[in-house]
């Protein structure tokens, strides 16, 4: 969310940020808004002034025993008080429509993120990558060349079951049994600990629901209401932990010493996918319900950029330990999240789909989300508060690594290999094979 008062200091640079990201120029209006709020503040704040002239002129009338004006300034000042509600509705009004205004628009692209329209427009950001491709290169060689998709691996397995998931609950949900129930477990635990003792994040179990401020303190309030689930309760699912996460600091000052907090969690994930009807709809690519390992960051603004760059390695470090080949894409103007001003994508490469498919999204955020929150923090030397600045990422979605590993690590008759990394996590099991 953005400062007015930084908007009507750089109207013209807020202004492209906005024709950057593909919208019309917003602060003529915006600025015709905070007018209208100060100006309705000002007429309030002169009744109030004068009420409290009229107080004492009251009081000397009463001391010169001038009982007549008493009288006609005690009838301005109830004049004054029937008037008071009406002032107090507009000025109410007028913070709520600007305010209202704010909310709905993203966040301003940093200057090198690159201009495009959608993900044609994304860059893949050189020297960040693990392999490559290895039905290209051999570099894992498969030998065989019937290479199939997870969802017929998973299915020949006898171990994925969408027809079941879709008599239970609809499409866009999976029965994982047996050993792949256990490998998808695996991914996840064998991430989560990877992330809290070796990038130094502190392992959070936050709740899964939460109310309407959590929501739109990280921005998807409230322009993103469809992509949510909502319960009778009046609670949202969450479609990440960025959510809980980002939220633990609403709120509150905290001090330079504390910074950064960095957080992780591995929670399950709620999504309507609303946007997508008829895309990725066989296998478990885009599900209603799926598990992610989330990073969140809270740091000093000088460090955010420092700190997006420390995310993406870690986000990294998963598929290196995996041996998954990836590329990072630095994403377009078009195709950002509406809370960020710079994002990297993880794609990793899915052999059975011969192509590369998203598997984390690293965002820095500046003091977007820290605004809506009212998070801020003291500097060393007392000044303050100033806003945090938030960041989030992908550490990473374990349904698509789960995918990833299935698709790379198959065998010519249907079977797939444990990746070193997750033996230990799977009771030294090194394959998994049809059941039984």
């Amino acid at each position: 969310m953005y400062d007015i008062r930084w908007i009507r200091e750089n109207a013209d640079a807020f202004d492209r940020g906005l024709q950057r990201r593909g919208l019309e120029k917003l602060s003529s209006s915006l600025l015709a808004l905070d007018d209208q709020r100060r100006a309705a503040i000002s007429k309030s704040q002169a009744a109030q002034e004068r009420r409290n002239a009229l107080s004492k002129e009251i009081g000397k009338a009463m001391g010169q025993k001038d009982l007549a004006l008493a009288e006609q300034l005690k009838a301005e000042v109830a004049a004054l008080k029937e008037y008071g509600p009406a002032l107090e509705a507009e000025e109410k009004a007028a913070v709520e429509k600007l305010n209202e205004q704010l909310a709905a628009i993203p966040n301003k692209p940093f200057d090198e993120v690159p201009d495009g329209a959608d993900e044609h427009g994304n860059v893949v950001l050189e020297g960040h990558t693990n392999g490559q491709q290895p039905e290209k290169t051999g570099g894992r060689l498969f030998g065989f060349n019937q290479i199939k998709e997870h969802y017929e691996l998973g299915e020949a397995l006898g171990q994925m079951d969408f027809e079941t998931a879709a008599k239970l609950s609809g499409s866009r949900f999976v029965v994982l049994d047996r050993q792949l129930a256990r490998l998808n477990r695996a991914i996840g635990q064998f991430m989560l600990d990877l992330h809290t003792e070796e990038h130094g994040y502190t392992e959070v179990n936050p709740p899964l629901m939460v109310r309407d401020d959590a929501v739109y303190g990280v921005g998807q309030l409230p322009k993103f209401e469809e992509d949510l689930f909502r319960t009778t309760t009046g609670h949202w699912l969450i479609s990440t932990a960025e959510v809980t996460l980002t939220n633990l600091v609403r709120e509150s000052i905290l001090s330079e010493e504390e910074l950064p907090r960095r957080y992780t969690a591995l929670t399950p994930c709620f999504r309507s996918e609303a946007g997508s009807a008829g895309r990725d709809t066989r296998g478990m690519l885009r599900q209603h319900q799926f598990e992610k390992v989330e990073l969140v960051s809270i740091t000093a603004p000088e460090k955010s950029r420092e700190e997006h760059e420390r995310l993406l390695a870690c986000a990294e470090n998963v598929l290196k330990k995996l041996d998954l080949h990836y590329r990072v894409m630095t994403l377009c103007t078009g195709d950002m999240g509406f809370a960020s001003q710079k994002t990297y994508d993880i794609e990793v490469w899915l052999p059975g789909q011969k192509t590369y498919r998203e598997i984390s999204s690293c965002s820095v955020c500046g003091d977007f989300q820290a605004r809506r929150m009212n998070a801020r923090y003291k500097t060393k030397d007392g000044k303050g508060p100033f806003f945090v600045h938030t960041l989030n990422g992908s550490g990473t979605a374990v349904g698509r690594a789960l995918i990833a590993v299935m698709e790379n690590y198959q065998n010519a008759d249907g079977s797939i290999t444990v990746p070193d990394a997750l033996v230990p996590y799977m009771r030294g099991i090194t394959r998994i094979e049809k059941a039984a």
